[in-house]
């Protein structure tokens, strides 16, 4: 009993926390998570575009097209993280110039997490009233017209709230890209926090992740909310 008790003080003690170690990681998570999550939304978008348009039109190019580009995202989907990092190392290291730090995270965060945005792209595209578009169309608006005035708009809540969720799992993957030398939070937790068994500072990047997390989800339910026009 008295070795939990022992333990619980240490963890909250906080005299192993350097907080200036904490606001490097801190931004350095930030720096990862928002850059990603912007080329995230630029790749998801147009990929789960791709997959409606080519899944409804009868044009005899749409289904090898909505074939490649499901195949492509159902494939990077099923790969786990940690390992599709190791896989983009030599392509990493070529666009990038490095494979460490949060420059070398990059590649990967994006590319995990473009097919699982495109995804929710494609089901919030499927849940506009197809009357709406139909009458887009018998107006004889073209592809482009149809994508900017009625996809886009109708859609916009949920494009807002997919890109939310995928924020917050880009939070999670820059955790696990910290493991292994990304920085930010993720490396603190473990690097000083777990391999020199100090909880406070486990405790204290937990915490962090978390409040960041928070803001996320907040700030994507208000700006939804906001463009909502149900």
């Amino acid at each position: 009993m008295s070795e939990f008790i022992n333990a619980f003080a240490e963890m909250f003690s906080f005299e192993n926390v350097k907080w200036d170690d904490v606001f490097t990681a801190t931004n350095e998570t930030l720096y990862m998570t928002v850059i990603s999550t912007v080329f995230t939304f630029i790749f998801g978008l147009v990929l789960g575009i791709i997959l409606f348009l080519s899944s409804k039109s009868e044009h005899a190019a749409s289904a090898p097209i909505y074939g490649v580009t499901a195949f492509l995202v159902n494939l990077f989907r099923a790969i786990p993280f940690i390992i599709l990092i190791i896989l983009l190392i030599p392509f990493t290291k070529v666009l990038m110039g490095t494979i460490m730090g949060s420059q070398g995270a990059l590649p990967a965060l994006i590319i995990g997490a473009s097919p699982f945005y495109a995804r929710l792209v494609e089901i919030g595209l499927k849940e506009i009233d197809k009357g709406v578009i139909e009458a887009a169309e018998s107006m004889g608006a073209n592809t482009w017209t149809i994508i900017w005035k009625v996809l886009l708009p109708e859609s916009l809540p949920a494009l807002i709230s997919g890109i939310t969720v995928t924020a917050i799992m880009l939070v999670g993957s820059t955790a696990i890209a910290g493991v292994i030398g990304a920085g930010g939070l993720g490396n603190l937790a473990y690097m000083v926090g777990f391999t020199r068994n100090q909880s406070d500072v486990t405790l204290v990047a937990t915490v962090v992740i978390l409040v960041i997390v928070f803001i996320i989800q907040i700030l994507g339910d208000l700006t939804a909310k906001a463009v909502d026009k149900r």
